[in-house]
């Protein structure tokens, strides 16, 4: 997405428009205000007089809210005869002050304008610019413009109120002002989507006071997020408004399941995936756990309560398996997208487990383990029954949905993302190298919590036992001796997909590698073929399908990084590990603090500078825990420490984290299985 554009959100409800404050969908697609899916308004166009405005200044002090200063638009000898301060906050709605000085000696007469407009898109539409004409009905009604659309049962409406006299028309409103010399006029706007749908319940939306006061409140929220984070010192500055950045992305990416006050876990990314997505938001638990470990508990209650129960092909759901994503919009309520929820996902299942027991490790929680002792077990038979397509011991996916499903299910889901060496792409079923290491890690911690928290030591034994023999039978079939390292991925042949990626890192991660298979795989994650100054590439440059730009074929993704660095350190590998953590945290200040989604390739001896990837999230949740993994791998974080430091490669410096001990329940000496 453009760096032109700016964003206020509040979770999943968030506003994109450009610096000036306007929102012209027609010109950006991904320009609006977005709320349960759809976007509501598609076109909001602030004018004052008859002069094109510009911007003096613009201040975005938190996620939930901006200010903009602008002024119309004068040749080099002439004064502005006025200004114009727009501030917006984003809190279940959308409210913008509008304040005007007049800074003449003598009364000005204005026409203000706001035009006003929406498509009701699907954010599937909006994202592949596929956008459908609707009947919108426009009423107006006490000063208020409501645009409305319903279609099969499928309700969304947007209320649009000023608290100043108005012209409302269809097109928005008009305000006939006059102001004296040296004084202010000023309005409150305030945009309140509604939302109904078969079979969904939404909680009504409205201000919760006027905007200084939410401002003042979501402020004070937010700096308690901040402080119940470990405090972090840095020699390099940069690292700690890095830090504070990612727990102030995370903050902004919150959701508010319907669960318990307060309860929250991360959307995926702003702006195509805020929403619920099993994989993003598991990953972001685990890396944020030592230093929010609420997130962790919400994630797990929240998946396992949308736990599949049953068999279905357009979802891709099976007994078991955890979701993959959820959406609101149209397409899904209509049925012509899955997403109500979509399963398609093949990982998310064990990551649930691992996660299970690494947040019990840090808290001690064991009941929330045996609250979710059903689910746990549901996603063990999972794996061994429908995870494994063919009876081979491997987790595999191949879609059935083949109309709207993803063709890949593993992390690098996009249609190219697994090819051979010559860029081939492998055919299904895929069975890719690291979800067999996450189900071996997830085999081994669940066996872990049956004997600790379950009493079943049977299961216990019967899991150590199917982990061994996953990790004998996975060496034997994916290493590739004439590499050094293991394959990708099997393809419906079995036969070894051969590329060099950075999936083999996430088997260190997992611990599924034999100490001689791990020092061959850190020297490849480091040589220059996949490693390029800024991070470790998706894919290899040696391999055919190599783009520096390709999303999963040459890129750097900083969530990636983060866990091959916990998968160095977890091996011995600590300088490796601190030679990765310290490059993706440098690439940070060339992205204002605030990692993307993802960023190209380029080797750092062609580009000086981390080059960015249009259309990356940002911010985007795996993204921002990755500093936090990152911190916790260079310090070497157990879950009973106390204050820690480190010393960075290169320039970084002393880096210290002063932390509470008592907040962590768990023996300091239990190490990972």
């Amino acid at each position: 997405m453009s760096d032109r554009t700016l964003n206020v959100l509040d979770g999943s409800t968030f506003v994109v428009g450009d610096r000036l404050g306007d929102i012209h969908a027609g010109g950006t697609r991904a320009h609006g205000f977005f709320s349960e899916d759809t976007r509501v308004v598609s076109h909001w166009v602030l004018t004052v007089g008859d002069a094109p405005l510009e911007l003096l200044s613009l201040h975005q002090g938190s996620h939930f809210d901006a200010q903009f200063v602008l002024a119309p638009s004068v040749g080099p000898d002439e004064q502005a005869p006025w200004s114009i301060i727009r501030h917006r906050l984003v809190d279940h709605v959308w409210m913008e002050d509008v304040t005007i000085t007049n800074h003449l000696h003598v009364a000005s007469r204005l026409r203000v304008g706001l035009a006003v407009d929406t498509d009701f898109a699907d954010l599937f539409e909006v994202k592949d610019d596929e956008v459908r004409v609707r009947e919108i009905v426009a009423d107006r009604e006490a000063g208020e413009l409501t645009l409305a659309y319903e279609h099969a049962g499928f309700r969304r409406s947007v209320t649009v109120s000023s608290s100043s006299p108005a012209r409302v028309t269809p097109a928005g409103f008009v305000f006939d002002v006059e102001i004296g010399p040296g004084e202010q006029w000023a309005t409150s706007l305030t945009v309140t989507p509604f939302a109904a749908q078969p079979g969904i319940r939404f909680a009504p939306r409205a201000p919760r006071g006027r905007l200084p006061e939410v401002r003042r409140a979501r402020t004070a929220e937010l700096d308690r997020w901040l402080a119940d984070a470990p405090a972090l010192e840095a020699d390099d500055p940069a690292i700690s408004r890095t830090y504070r950045t990612s727990l102030s992305d995370l903050g902004a990416l919150r959701m508010h399941p319907d669960l318990t006050a307060g309860a929250t876990l991360p959307a995926a990314g702003l702006p195509w995936f805020m929403a619920i997505f099993g994989r993003d938001s598991l990953i972001t638990s685990l890396q944020a756990l030592p230093f929010l470990r609420g997130l962790a508990a919400t994630t797990l209650r929240v998946l396992a309560a949308r736990q599949a129960t049953t068999r279905d092909d357009f979802h891709e759901q099976e007994p078991g398996k955890i979701l993959h994503e959820v959406r609101f919009g149209e397409l899904t309520s209509s049925g012509e997208r899955p997403h109500s929820p979509y399963f398609g996902s093949a990982d998310a299942t064990p990551l649930f487990l691992i996660l299970l027991d690494e947040y019990r490790r840090w808290t001690g929680d064991d009941e929330l383990v045996r609250d979710l002792e059903p689910h746990a077990r549901a996603a063990l038979a999972w794996i061994e029954d429908s995870g494994d397509l063919d009876g081979d011991g491997y987790v595999e996916y191949q879609r059935r949905n083949t109309q709207s499903g993803l063709l890949n299910q593993c992390w690098k889901d996009s249609w190219n993302s697994i090819q051979f060496a010559d860029g081939t792409l492998a055919r299904g079923p895929i069975a890719t190298c690291e979800i067999q290491g996450y189900v071996y890690d997830a085999l081994r911690r669940a066996a872990r919590l049956a004997r600790e928290v379950w009493s079943d030591d049977l299961l216990g034994a019967r899991l150590e036992r199917t982990a061994m023999e996953l990790k004998a039978r996975f060496r034997r079939d994916f290493w590739m001796p004439d590499r050094g390292c293991h394959a990708l991925a099997l393809d419906g042949d079995k036969r070894q997909v051969g590329s060099l990626t950075s999936n083999i890192g996430h088997l260190l991660w997992s611990g599924i590698v034999d100490p001689g298979e791990a020092a061959a795989t850190a020297e490849r994650l480091l040589d220059d073929p996949l490693y390029s100054g800024w991070g470790v590439r998706t894919l290899a440059a040696t391999e055919a399908g190599y783009n520096p730009l390709g999303y999963h074929t040459g890129t750097v993704w900083p969530h990636d990084n983060s866990l091959i660095a916990a998968g160095l350190a977890r091996y011995g590998y600590h300088d490796a590990a601190a030679t990765i953590a310290s490059a993706v945290l440098s690439a940070a200040p060339y992205f204002e603090h605030r990692l993307p989604e993802v960023f190209a390739g380029f080797p750092v001896s062609q580009s000086s500078v981390p080059v960015a990837f249009p259309t990356a999230s940002r911010p985007q949740a795996w993204a921002a825990g990755a500093p936090l993994l990152l911190l916790s791998t260079l310090f070497r974080l157990r879950p009973a420490d106390g204050d820690v430091e480190v010393v960075l490669p290169g320039r970084g410096g002393r880096v210290a984290l002063a932390r509470d001990p008592g907040r962590f329940l768990v023996p300091a000496t239990e190490e990972r299985v």
